[in-house]
């Protein structure tokens, strides 16, 4: 009896995973010098690195400067705007209320928005000339959330960017986002759409009665304390803004980017991208998602809608902006683990942000990571150096 004893504890010791041991000190302290080396090269400003496990944070940094210019120090709570990390977080939105049975993934949109009704795809260009004719079928919510949809990705005249203000109240956007023609067929193709999940965040207005901000701040925000992630800073979080830097007129000099103004003056809150936020208010958020939607005896999204908006939805139509991957809703999933997500496993999901955020939950890997930087002018923000060094000395750390 006691040879089996011990022969049933043994297995046990070998069926746990190494992810489950104590984390590599030396790994978790090579972040600090690799992203200390980026700030001395004069590559970014500063960062504020961080790991989680379904237990807790296991590594929470913050390196080099908020403001360059001023010598103000880079902290762990300092905000950034984490731009195109939004769009998952409108996605379980609509997702929230397809499990309360108020919609579906595959219903059309026009079910919801009536504007959207007979609407046209390109047949073809000629110069000046454009000609229409009728898709083979209505785009549906679930085009929106994959980039699916053959909506154009950017806006039209008037509304401005997703980066820069917005002069229309968001019903009025959705309006003239729904005139235009489609580019592709819907669910033919993938690309990137700002437009269509701007497009989600007036569905959740309708579906729900509340504003979209306020869905969001009730049913998200709110029950995990994320008390820093907001569409509009108070006075005293934009105290702990980080800046944005980028490198101007071809000098390798950082310099100040002004994107300030947008976060007050936008006469709507941006679906598509309009939030900020802090490392510890994602860690919040994504620790919450790496336990299957329930933290501390808070349902925030049910296990079963959380694996279906994180599972491949775009079968074999390319995606992303690096190799192997895949789009669920509102998330990219890791479909073939290759090239910078060679460290992750399948399955594992996450989104950037055009100032080179990140943030990756690995569920298989017990792990999550958040990288905040603010950083313009990175070509490929979801292949930078920045997120590849952290996210390899991160796995390693846990997994060593």
């Amino acid at each position: 009896m006691l040879r089996s004893f011990l022969g049933t504890i043994a297995a046990m010791l070998v069926a746990v995973p190494a992810f489950a041991q104590a984390p590599n000190a030396a790994k978790l302290a090579a972040i600090r010098v690799k992203m200390q080396q980026f700030v001395d090269k004069g590559e970014l400003g500063g960062a504020v690195t961080l790991i989680g496990r379904k237990g807790g944070i296991v590594h929470h940094e913050a390196i080099g400067f908020r403001d360059v210019e001023a010598k103000v120090d880079m902290a762990k709570d300092s905000l950034f705007r984490i731009a195109s990390m939004t769009k998952p977080i409108t996605a379980m939105a609509v997702m929230m209320l397809a499990e309360e049975g108020k919609l579906k993934p595959g219903d059309a949109v026009e079910k919801y928005l009536p504007e959207f009704k007979n609407q046209k795809l390109v047949a073809s260009r000629m110069g000046e000339i454009v000609t229409l004719k009728k898709p083979s079928r209505a785009i549906t919510i679930a085009d929106l959330m994959s980039h699916t949809s053959g909506l154009p990705g950017g806006y039209p005249a008037g509304l401005g960017d997703v980066y820069g203000l917005r002069h229309r109240t968001l019903n009025e956007t959705t309006l003239v986002i729904s005139q235009q023609p489609l580019d592709f067929e819907p669910g033919s193709k993938w690309s990137y759409c700002n437009s269509g999940i701007d497009v989600l965040g007036r569905i959740v207005e309708v579906v729900s009665g509340q504003s979209y901000e306020q869905f969001l701040q009730d049913r998200i925000f709110t029950p995990l304390d994320m008390t820093d992630t907001t569409f509009k800073p108070n006075a005293e979080q934009l105290k702990r803004l980080a800046s944005i830097y980028g490198f101007q007129d071809g000098k390798r000099t950082l310099t100040k980017t002004p994107f300030l103004a947008a976060l007050s003056n936008s006469k709507h809150p941006i679906p598509a991208g309009g939030l900020c936020s802090t490392a510890g208010d994602l860690a919040k958020l994504y620790r919450c998602l790496l336990q299957g939607g329930t933290i501390d005896g808070k349902k925030i999204i049910g296990e079963a809608t959380l694996a279906e908006m994180t599972k491949t939805q775009t079968g074999d139509i390319k995606t992303g902006f690096t190799d192997g991957m895949s789009f669920g809703y509102g998330f990219q999933v890791v479909k073939t683990p290759t090239g910078i997500t060679a460290n992750l496993s399948p399955g594992a999901f996450g989104h950037g942000g055009a100032f080179g955020t990140q943030g990756w939950i690995d569920p298989k890997q017990d792990l999550f990571v958040v990288l905040m930087i603010q950083r313009t002018g990175i070509p490929n923000g979801d292949a930078s150096t920045y997120r590849a060094a952290f996210q390899q000395l991160a796995v390693e750390a846990l997994n060593l």
